[in-house]
């Protein structure tokens, strides 16, 4: 005797799984340009190393005899899998199966994802497409009840979403029509990704539609309104774009928080000196610069990763390598708002330096920021208190941190640039230039009696700006060891390797305890 009979009769039930929503759904899915979840999980992961679970789970068809006439799987689909050889968590919604609809869908899988994700600290991605929540509007005459949101025995997926957040990396990629819970689950990641045919929302067009709002899925969620108002962090034209944008983010960081980011190998020389550099920032101060083209001539060659570029643009964040070794960048975008910090720009260095405390990652600043931003829509934003938070979720960290002042630094915003009370490293620029207040507009009201009651009152004015301004050289900070260093420009990425490889030691693997993580 053996067990043939049954392994037929798995085989059978896992060939159904595979059929997904049938034939005519899945070419549908297609026909819309979207890639089945099962398609998805093989362009993500490494091949042949996707091991599924609960793959025949759903609803099954049974003639008068017992026999099974066919299986309409559960509208989730997940396992382990490798990127790069190494293991992470897949979790993935089904639209072929009543659109991702929580009706066709297992509540324990989803929830077994994060929980293998958690126990056995591994990377999580989600792949999602639907409402992947706890019911509909149907579910109230299929349950015969309606069901109460957080209920009995309905608050464990979400213990377990905070939880992830404050244990290892989570992703989420949004690749169709994400709604309700399906747009948490997208924004409680580290990293979110949506395809720009894609479209996220709390409520859908029929829903908001009541409201006497009618929109379309584009003009109510898509990515230029979510990547805009930092729902989500980035876009991309096709998924195969949005798999290879979560696999490059996970190459920064470690498995868990238990782990360190590893270290690559390196070729890019350490003692680089870019020439480009001395011309990098302009001496008129009222010229802009770009940002970018700086940043990549100081870390390791092509490993700059930016994120969330479209939210919060006064300040640029992403990943990038210091003679191998990772770290988070910050660096500050003169071309909005001068780099002043905006109430949006605030939440947003909050986030990624939560991020770099969570995973480890030192912190490197290139700093050009000229205060918080100012105006009556800066104060009805109120970009004070998000400025404040800032400053905390800054000097909470205890990851090893470096700044380059590039240019300007000044009042509150202008503390913020490393963490207080603890040691750190920072570097100035000739170019820098800082102090509590701007001269411009400043010196009209501190210097008010002395320019009115001048004969020429522009030329008094001309005559103290040039005389604060030899004042505000940055030699003259050192020379009180105000600042510690001016650097050649030419010297920066030497300095900032030399940090990376100081820095290394001093990471320790474990939970960060000394501060909020925040989704």
């Amino acid at each position: 005797m053996n067990w043939k009979l049954e392994l037929d009769d798995l085989a059978r039930r896992e060939a159904f799984a595979r059929e997904m929503g049938g034939v005519d759904k899945v070419q549908r899915q297609r026909d819309q340009g979207r890639l089945t979840v099962r398609e998805r999980i093989d362009k993500l992961v490494d091949q042949k190393s996707f091991h599924e679970i609960g793959a025949i789970s759903g609803t099954g068809e049974y003639d008068e005899t017992g026999k099974l006439i066919n299986l309409t799987p559960a509208n989730c689909v997940f396992g382990r899998g490798k990127i790069d050889g190494r293991t992470v968590v897949v979790v993935g919604d089904d639209f072929t199966v009543r659109g991702g609809s929580a009706d066709a869908s297992i509540s324990a899988k989803p929830l077994m994802a994060e929980e293998m994700a958690h126990d056995f600290r591994l990377p999580i991605i989600r792949l999602i497409e639907g409402s992947g929540g706890g019911g509909s509007v149907k579910t109230i005459e299929t349950k015969g009840a309606a069901n109460l949101p957080g209920g009995i025995g309905g608050t464990r997926w979400y213990w377990y979403t905070t939880a992830n957040m404050a244990r290892v990396p989570v992703v989420g990629l949004g690749l169709g029509s994400v709604a309700g819970l399906g747009a948490a689950r997208l924004a409680a990641s580290h990293y979110s990704v949506m395809t720009k045919n894609s479209a996220m929302f709390v409520a859908g067009p029929p829903v908001v539609k009541r409201l006497g709002q009618d929109l379309s899925k584009h003009q109510l969620g898509g990515a230029e309104i979510q990547t805009r108002a930092g729902g989500v962090d980035d876009a991309v034209d096709t998924e195969e774009e949005a798999f290879a944008r979560a696999k490059r983010f996970l190459s920064y960081l470690p498995s868990s928080v238990y782990e360190l980011p590893p270290t690559l190998p390196c070729d890019d020389d350490p003692e680089r000196a870019e020439e480009s550099l001395m011309q990098a920032v302009p001496r008129n101060r009222r010229q802009v610069y770009k940002m970018r083209p700086i940043i990549d001539a100081v870390v390791d060659k092509g490993s700059f990763f930016e994120m969330t570029s479209n939210f919060g643009r006064p300040i640029i964040t992403g990943f990038a390598r210091l003679e191998g070794r990772a770290v988070l960048l910050l660096a500050s975008d003169p071309f909005h708002y001068g780099g002043s910090w905006t109430a949006e720009a605030c939440q947003k260095v909050v986030r990624f330096v939560d991020l770099a405390e969570t995973f480890h990652l030192p912190v490197v600043y290139l700093m050009d920021c000229p205060g918080f931003m100012i105006g009556l829509e800066a104060e009805k934003a109120a970009t004070i208190r998000h400025g404040v938070r800032a400053m905390a979720a800054v000097n909470q960290t205890t990851v090893p941190w470096c700044t380059i002042i590039v240019r300007n630094s000044f009042g509150v915003a202008g503390v913020v640039h490393q963490p207080a009370d603890r040691f750190s490293l920072r570097y100035a620029w000739p170019s820098a230039y800082w102090g509590s207040l701007p001269l411009e507009g400043g010196i009209e009201a501190a210097y008010r009696a002395d320019i009115e009651a001048a004969d020429d009152p522009k030329a008094k004015l001309k005559e103290i700006e040039d005389r604060l301004n030899k004042l505000r050289s940055p030699l003259r900070s050192a020379e009180k060891f105000w600042v510690e260093e001016i650097i050649d420009p030419r010297k920066t990425r030497s300095l900032l390797c030399e940090f990376a490889r100081l820095a290394e030691p001093l990471r320790t693997p474990g939970p960060a305890t000394s501060m909020t993580i925040r989704p």
